[in-house]
């Protein structure tokens, strides 16, 4: 069974195998006592038998005499299936003795090539009476006095007496092995819930993490579940380690690549205009490419992190109020829908991509810009995105130039500053989160950048 509950699987390997042994169980005591009703049965026929024996005679005048008395009213009632009977052999002359439930009617008896007597002497079979009954015989011969006289004598029990017993055993037997197993049933799942709840305590405290709420697993855990809680701190470690390494690395390369690209672009100043003009661009086109690749870096060092999380609204209307001091002429909105959206990347990474597409469109804007954010619509099994919109009522841009801006290094208007890196930089952003980067016309008739990013996903 691939995937799942846990908690589903092992109740379900639990319910079958109490049914199945519970089955097996009910099968097993059924057939014992089966057996040994049969063998009581069998026992209880023979006693009658001797008490039979017992209790007949030959008379003086050479007749079968004595009338037995076996305790049990059934031996009075015709068509009860229960009898015994007492039949004269060889050379005595003699009526037969039987009891009331026989009512004159005869009871077969196999031939005694097919059926012998046993070394007790005695014989059993079944056989069916005069009523329908079936019967579970024993017989027996026996020599009554000293002149060779003897009898056959039988005992026959009703075995529907002895069915309706077993039916009656095995029907309670059934409804006691069912209720002890719903209770059964139940106490597993109480306690296979509760052996559980350490691994759900474990999902909590990763969800906690995911969250951002806590830094590491944190709680007592069973032994049998600490190694795993341990093997994940320690990944968590190692990862915030990796972050922090790549980081500094990214830092360092800045650092040492600032300083020498300065200073090509301060020595330009010396330059013939042509020379200066040419070794300027190129040098800040270097050093604007240097800071992407960087941003590039650290974006995919961290990406994997578990811990990147960033409210949206606190950094979108950080960067409005930013945005709205340094274009006084310009009037920003936002539509932030839901308030407590949190995407899964890092603060830094959000301020970058929304601050580009916000001073592009301040570029070309005449008096209006505004910042929508909506949950994106959801695709197949898709993780679910936000998306966010930056509309202006600038000129816009027909389809060949949407197409023509987002490639690198592109400026489609000269006059205006800029790298022409910028939509760029906010592709590769969106390309590293899995998210997606795109214009459209917006519905002011100006340009609308639209950037669609993962939303962070918590547990439930």
């Amino acid at each position: 069974m691939k995937g799942g509950s846990l908690t589903a699987r092992v109740l379900l390997f639990a319910s079958v195998w109490a049914v199945i042994a519970l089955v097996a169980i009910a099968i097993v005591i059924s057939q014992l006592y089966r057996a040994g009703s049969e063998r009581a049965f069998g026992d209880l026929l023979r006693a009658h038998l001797n008490s039979v024996i017992n209790a007949v005679t030959i008379s003086d005048d050479g007749q079968l005499s004595g009338n037995p008395q076996l305790g049990d009213l059934v031996f009075d009632q015709p068509g009860s299936g229960w009898i015994w009977l007492v039949e004269p052999l060889g050379d005595l002359d003699s009526p037969r003795l039987a009891s009331i439930s026989i009512d004159g009617a005869t009871l077969a008896s196999p031939p005694l090539e097919e059926l012998p007597f046993n070394d007790r002497y005695q014989r059993s079979y079944s056989a069916t009476d005069s009523e329908g009954n079936q019967l579970e015989v024993i017989e027996t011969e026996v020599e009554l006095d000293n002149q060779g006289h003897a009898a056959r004598f039988r005992v026959a029990g009703n075995r529907e007496v002895l069915e309706a017993e077993i039916a009656a055993f095995s029907t309670n037997l059934y409804l006691v092995l069912a209720l002890f197993g719903i209770g059964s049933l139940m106490v597993n799942a109480v306690a296979i819930l509760y052996g559980l709840r350490p691994l759900d305590h474990a999902r909590q405290a990763l969800g906690r993490i995911r969250a951002g709420e806590a830094q590491r697993l944190d709680g007592s855990f069973p032994r049998e579940i600490a190694p795993l809680v341990g093997e994940i701190n320690a990944l968590i470690e190692a990862n915030h380690r990796v972050v922090d390494r790549a980081r500094m690395q990214v830092g360092n390369l800045a650092h040492s690549l600032k300083t020498p690209i300065a200073v090509l672009i301060n020595e330009s100043r010396d330059m013939t205009p042509a020379h200066q003009t040419l070794v300027r661009a190129q040098a800040e086109t270097m050093q604007a490419q240097v800071q992407t690749y960087l941003d590039r870096a650290r974006i995919a060092a961290q990406r994997g992190s578990v811990l990147a999380r960033t409210e949206a609204a606190p950094v979108i209307e950080r960067l409005v109020r930013v945005m709205a001091k340094l274009n006084r002429d310009l009037d920003f909105a936002t539509d932030i829908e839901p308030r407590d959206a949190v995407l899964a990347m890092e603060s830094q990474d959000l301020e970058e991509a929304l601050g580009n597409l916000v001073e592009n469109a301040a570029k070309f804007a005449r008096q209006r810009i505004t910042i929508r954010l909506r949950p994106a619509p959801a695709a197949g099994d898709q993780r679910p995105m936000f998306r966010v919109d930056i509309d202006d009522d600038g000129p816009g841009l027909d389809e060949a130039g949407m197409r023509e801006a987002v490639k690198r290094g592109r400026r489609l208007d000269e006059t205006k500053p800029g790298t022409g890196l910028g939509l760029s930089i906010v592709g590769e952003i969106a390309s590293e989160y899995n998210g997606a980067f795109a214009l459209a016309k917006a519905g002011t008739g100006g340009l609308s950048a639209r950037l669609t990013l993962p939303a962070l996903i918590t547990e439930a």
